[in-house]
């Protein structure tokens, strides 16, 4: 009941002010939406500014609408949502992420050796990356295939072999980052534009396979550093070690000094919680397909 009668009010404030409401006012009436409590999961912080675990919820099985609107609004909230204790195939993973947008293909270049009938799976193994490319690795910082024109706007990793210590994957809160600039920095940000493509920081050497394999597809695209969320109006910095290659329309030197900075900001321990052996939907930060 009061959660209905606050949803009620609010909707009276926002059609008595439908033409006099600054941007603040529209974008705190969004997020108390969001933040407004869960019926059907249940939902738990784990770090200060990201992360939470959802439980009361079998992804084996289908999801009544209810549930997924649950689902969406604890992952715009905390950016990114843990599942444990699941038992999911691939199957249940790629119907379980069609619930929240159309599944892409697993990546845009290509898999060299796809899961046979789920081609919006990416296997992620770093022996499989030593045997395709001749090294391993786990990667930068990136937020998926942002040298993408369209890339995905969340990300599902399914822990299938678990070690018994390591294999942990981070998460950062690029809102938290963007707000966690001085107003000088976020002013500058704000006015800003990035390319990025494929090995956008270089840390691949130039003459491996996998080089060779985004020469077939050389995806570029320029975004602004800061991007807002259609739903929640949040400004959240959009650039990443992984794929960022320089700020547009600076020199050289100042683009260099400039990512330095962002990337920093980005990776700081706050922002950035850890998680081993979990299901995980996330829009942001180390993830990977299938992606929607």
């Amino acid at each position: 009941m009061r959660s209905l009668l606050l949803e009620f009010c609010l909707h009276l404030i926002a059609k008595f002010q439908k033409k006099r409401t600054s941007a603040n006012t529209i974008q705190w009436i969004k997020l108390w939406r969001i933040y407004m409590g869960y019926k059907h999961i249940e939902v738990k912080q784990v770090a200060g500014f990201i992360g939470a675990e959802i439980s009361k919820v079998d992804l084996s099985r289908p999801l009544n609408d209810d549930e997924v609107k649950e689902i969406r609004k604890a992952l715009l909230k905390w950016k990114v949502v843990f599942f444990r204790g699941q038992n999911i195939d691939h199957a249940a993973q790629v119907e379980f992420t069609s619930r929240f947008g159309e599944v892409t293909f697993a990546h845009p270049l290509g898999e060299p050796e796809p899961v046979p009938g789920f081609p919006q799976i990416k296997p992620v193994d770093r022996r499989l990356y030593e045997k395709q490319y001749g090294f391993r690795t786990g990667g930068p910082w990136h937020t998926d295939v942002t040298a993408a024109i369209n890339p995905p706007a969340a990300s599902i990793l399914r822990a299938v072999n678990v070690p018994s210590f390591g294999g942990d994957t981070q998460w950062s809160n690029l809102v938290a980052a963007y707000e966690g600039l001085s107003a000088p920095l976020r002013a500058l940000a704000d006015t800003l534009k990035a390319e990025h493509r494929f090995n956008g920081s270089g840390y691949l050497p130039r003459n491996s396979k996998f080089a060779e394999r985004i020469a077939v597809n050389p995806l570029v695209s320029i975004y602004p550093v800061v991007r807002v969320h259609p739903e929640t109006g949040e400004r959240a910095l959009f650039i990443n070690p992984g794929f960022t290659s320089h700020i547009v329309d600076v020199s050289s030197q100042e683009s260099k000094l400039l990512l330095e900075l962002f990337f920093n900001q980005i990776t700081k321990p706050a922002y950035t919680p850890v998680s081993v052996g979990t299901t995980v939907i996330s829009p942001s930060g180390t993830t990977v397909p299938p992606c929607i």
